[in-house]
């Protein structure tokens, strides 16, 4: 991943969008990074119908937003999302898109990898959040809430939930029946864009949202769910179980559970200690 800093010898125009939760990168800035083109704009149009001609659809795909261009004022520009990006990087024949290349090869292969064996995803991920200077305690509890979240999300599959909008709306139900607040409140509280609201919560939130998914797991396999809409019911009594759970700590030790600190946060307070 230390290639990817490449993008930071050179301002790369962005842009986040808050309903998409995405964040948008302007093209040309990309483009005159990874290149060192004079005119990196000429060199996207070139580009541009280069993949045109080969059938691609990348560009066809792509938005764009009005950005502060170098005299100031706001023009509009082409721009692509991260995966976008990424695929527009395959297609730049440049010395400094090679290490990008090479990475994407690697996540590829290493993807292949855990599909046929999955206990090596488990074994990355403990090795991704040691880096990132997580506790072996705060990481075991981590993995245990993946392995309560599929079993979650096997038995909405099972009742005819579809990925996707259904299990945001669930996921929603759920998380502001135990914290008062939705997903996207949450993550706003905690100073959150693309990152994982998992991955910021401090251990007594993980348990709460542990047992706010798993008690929603068995009252659905106790009352078989026929319908999204009774499906809400029950994750908003799985919920409301950890949230009353969640009152009583409260009230007991007269601390808010649910609370700003995302990870950067408590790593540096576990530092000063």
């Amino acid at each position: 991943m230390n290639n990817i800093k490449l993008f930071e010898s050179k301002k790369i125009r962005s842009s986040w969008n808050e309903e998409e939760e995405k964040w948008y990168f302007s093209v040309i800035d990309i483009v005159e990074v990874l290149t060192d083109s004079p005119r990196p704009r000429k060199y996207w149009n070139a580009l541009k119908t280069k993949l045109n001609e080969e059938g691609g659809e990348l560009s066809h795909n792509l938005g764009q937003l009005k950005m502060q261009a170098e005299d100031g004022k706001l023009r509009a520009t082409d721009v692509a999302d991260t995966e976008q990006i990424l695929r527009l990087i395959q297609s730049v024949p440049s010395p400094k898109a090679e290490p990008f290349k090479q990475w994407l090869a690697k996540v590829g292969y290493e993807r292949i990898e855990e599909s046929q064996n999955p206990e090596l995803s488990i074994d990355r991920a403990m090795e991704n959040y040691l880096t990132l200077g997580y506790s072996k305690e705060w990481i075991n509890q981590r993995l245990k809430s993946i392995e309560v979240r599929k079993d979650l999300t096997d038995e909405w599959e099972s009742r005819g939930v579809k990925k996707g909008q259904e299990f945001a709306t669930l996921t929603d139900i759920i998380t502001q029946a135990w914290s008062g607040k939705t997903v996207k409140q949450y993550k706003k509280h905690k100073n959150l864009k693309k990152e994982n609201l998992r991955d910021n919560m401090t251990n007594l939130e993980l348990v709460l949202n542990m047992l706010a998914e798993a008690t929603t797991a068995e009252i659905s396999k106790e009352k078989k769910p026929n319908t999204l809409n009774e499906n809400k019911i029950i994750a908003h009594q799985g919920g409301t179980i950890a949230g009353n759970t969640r009152k009583e700590i409260e009230a007991k030790t007269g601390k808010k559970i649910v609370n700003s600190q995302n990870a950067k946060v408590l790593q540096e307070n576990k530092k000063l200690k």
